[in-house]
């Protein structure tokens, strides 16, 4: 140990002289060359070999200050390539093998020592860290990245396109991968052990928890970007994440630079759904955690995900077909729509202790058997308007089907596939009745194209079961 480490730290020393600008200008071609060559010495150092050094926090830190201040499209793609396969090679946080664990249940194994792009804690240590380094962001910088973020979405004109702003980009990609890094692996252990200490102490729930931060407002800035960013949903679905040739791409080419700006604005649509999906399992374990009298005062409490999303949905009813356009997780998908709904369908007036009626279950199945009936129907309608029910019945039948075939994908016995193939069937023409009851109840209503393309779905099932 004592050799890897005298061998790190002469690393160290020779490929931070490499990043010595004295003389140069920012932007200058030899600055370039010279950091260029400082990545590459990182890199066949570290990734290249079967057992390659771990980068020194110091080196870590310089590669994320070039990603976060440079003007050059190959740095900041070579920057953020090297940052990411860092992260692989060298994890800060990771599962141990369930089999050499004591307890028999995997564990969390936390490289105490490893940087990290974020800086939490007290502001006396803030402060004293930031004297010492720029390559690092704080809660409220991370904020601040999605504002940016959201300024970047409305822009359509490749001409006015700044390299700022595919930096803005490709840097909250790289951080939201961070925290997708720690959290994922902390969150799966915490559901076999309930150890709620592993996520508490997650980057993510520290992120949320901040002062500096507002926390809704967050939540809030996410959802209109990914609103914003909609209208190249479809023209960028071929597109890929930049390969590692990038950079090499990029270099002195315009074409190039347009191509990255679509798939990298693709690939931050996705990013802001990871981090969205990431709150909402981190809302389930805390309130899992508060079932079994995990957590305390010092945890806080905190608004639900799911429920800023409803809301922000429905004071924005524009925001509806944007959001749901680009939020394609099938799960989480159906889940708001389905509570979506509930809001605005009529709850029993009166209800006795004797009552054997059933309250319908929050799901799919029981919101569609709400459009059964007339008074229902024209309750609904009126409260949400024709146009944004067929969106979200359209919706939530596409994530129905995507959660349908991965059940079926992953294997279900006879029996069960029996009772979910009579379940798929009675959804497909309870979509079909809800549409028609749409249009019994509205005879001037026009069916959207998108609502068109489901009921074409659900008839072609029924056909192929009759």
């Amino acid at each position: 140990m004592e050799d890897r480490g005298i061998s790190s730290r002469g690393i160290e020393v020779n490929t931070l002289a490499i990043l010595d600008a004295s003389g140069f200008k920012k932007g200058s071609q030899d600055l370039i060359d010279d950091r260029i060559a400082f990545l590459e010495a990182v890199r066949c150092a570290s990734i290249v070999p079967e057992n390659g050094i771990a980068p020194t926090n110091k080196m870590c830190e310089a590669i994320f200050q070039i990603l976060k201040d440079e003007d050059s499209m190959e740095l900041i793609m070579a920057s953020y390539e090297l940052l990411t396969d860092i992260d692989k090679c060298f994890p800060r946080v990771y599962t141990s093998n369930m089999e050499t664990s004591p307890s028999n249940f995997a564990e969390v194994v936390v490289v105490e020592e490893a940087w990290l792009p974020f800086i939490f804690g007290s502001e006396s240590e803030k402060e004293d860290f930031n004297k010492n380094s720029g390559g690092t962001l704080e809660s409220s910088g991370f904020h601040l990245l999605i504002q940016d973020l959201a300024k970047v979405a409305v822009e359509t004109k490749i001409e006015k396109l700044e390299t700022k702003s595919l930096r803005t980009m490709v840097l909250l990609q790289y951080v939201i991968s961070v925290l997708e890094g720690d959290f994922v692996p902390r969150n799966s252990v915490f559901k076999e052990n309930m150890n709620w200490n592993l996520v508490k102490e997650s980057l993510l729930n520290m992120l949320l928890g901040s002062r500096r931060i507002s926390y809704k407002g967050l939540i809030k800035d996410c959802l209109s970007t990914m609103c914003e960013m909609s209208h190249v949903h479809t023209d960028s679905q071929d597109m890929r994440v930049p390969e590692k040739s990038a950079a090499k791409r990029l270099k002195h080419s315009n074409a190039s630079v347009s191509i990255s700006y679509f798939e990298v604005k693709k690939f931050m649509r996705t990013a802001l759904q990871k981090f969205l999906l990431m709150v909402m399992e981190l809302d389930i374990s805390k309130k899992k955690a508060d079932t079994l009298g995990l957590t305390t005062r010092a945890d806080g409490v905190r608004t639900p995900v799911v429920e800023i999303i409803q809301d922000e949905l429905t004071y924005n009813r524009d925001s509806l077909s944007p959001f749901f356009q680009v939020f394609d997780e099938p799960k989480w998908k159906l889940e708001i729509i389905v509570q979506y709904f509930r809001k605005y369908i009529a709850k029993p007036s009166v209800r006795t202790r004797r009552s054997t009626e059933l309250v319908e279950d929050a799901t799919f199945d029981g919101v569609l058997k709400c459009f059964s009936n007339s008074n229902s129907v024209k309750s609904i309608i009126k409260k949400i308007s024709t146009e944004a029910t067929q969106t979200l019945l359209a919706h939530a039948f596409q994530a129905f089907l995507s959660l349908s075939s991965q059940h079926s994908a992953e294997g279900i016995h006879q029996s069960t596939e029996n009772v979910r193939d009579s379940s798929l069937a009675e959804i497909c023409k309870n979509v079909i009745s809800a549409f028609t009851n749409l249009r019994r109840v509205d005879e001037h209503t026009e069916i959207l194209p998108f609502a068109k393309e489901a009921l074409f779905a659900a008839a072609t099932i029924l056909s192929t079961k009759s």
